[in-house]
């Protein structure tokens, strides 16, 4: 089956819950409105022949309600056919049923999700974080989360100190260019000769 097929079949089964398939970029996605029923979801689109997880993700919309938006990217080993199936949940709730009944792969996908966002999945045998040590109180993917960092009670651990922004290698140029030209990897650094790569960057940057 291809992307539309598995797409308009759990379309089918699960009616007015889900969007009408999108293509964007050459991609299949669907839109879940009931997040609560996303297990549900899941399992049936294994049972055609999704049987395999890619990755799950979040995406913060700081400001707006729901905030939360997790992202599953499915696929078919057997022909390569991927869709992706989208919900949203409210900062209120920011929690979802594991899917990790259905695809073993969900395991580490949801840690990942609970330690960088802070959405739970109920049903997770194993919940706790995968990237920051335990106890760590915060969820570094957040927007509302500097990007310098937050001090620590750790240390040894990890920074103890806020880290410096100016100039920072993932600090960008407050300017009217394109993205490209304030991406920090173009900048050289004044008196220094650049090399090659550098030569290479910044003769883009001035086109």
């Amino acid at each position: 089956m291809t992307a539309h097929d598995f797409a308009n079949k759990i379309k089918a089964k699960f009616g007015d819950l889900i969007s009408e398939p999108l293509e964007f970029r050459g991609e299949i996605g669907l839109k879940l409105s009931a997040a609560e029923k996303i297990y549900d979801v899941c399992q049936f689109a294994k049972s055609i022949g999704l049987d395999y997880l890619v990755d799950i993700c979040s995406i913060d919309n700081y400001g707006t309600d729901p905030r939360w938006t997790v992202v599953y990217h499915l696929r078919a080993i057997v022909n390569g056919s991927e869709i992706t199936i989208k919900t949203d949940i409210s900062e209120e709730k920011s929690e979802l049923p594991s899917v990790l009944p259905v695809w073993r792969t969900a395991n580490w996908h949801e840690r990942e999700v609970y330690d960088l966002m802070g959405i739970r999945f109920s049903g997770h045998p194993d919940l706790r974080r995968i990237l920051m040590w335990e106890g760590y109180p915060y969820h570094p993917l957040r927007k509302d989360f500097p990007l310098a960092g937050k001090p620590t009670d750790l240390p040894g651990v990890a920074f103890t100190k806020v880290t410096p922004m100016e100039g920072g290698p993932f600090v960008t140029l407050s300017s009217n260019d394109d993205a490209i030209a304030r991406e920090p990897r173009v900048r050289v650094q004044e008196n220094a000769e650049p090399g090659i790569s550098d030569k290479r960057l910044v003769g883009k940057q001035l086109k």
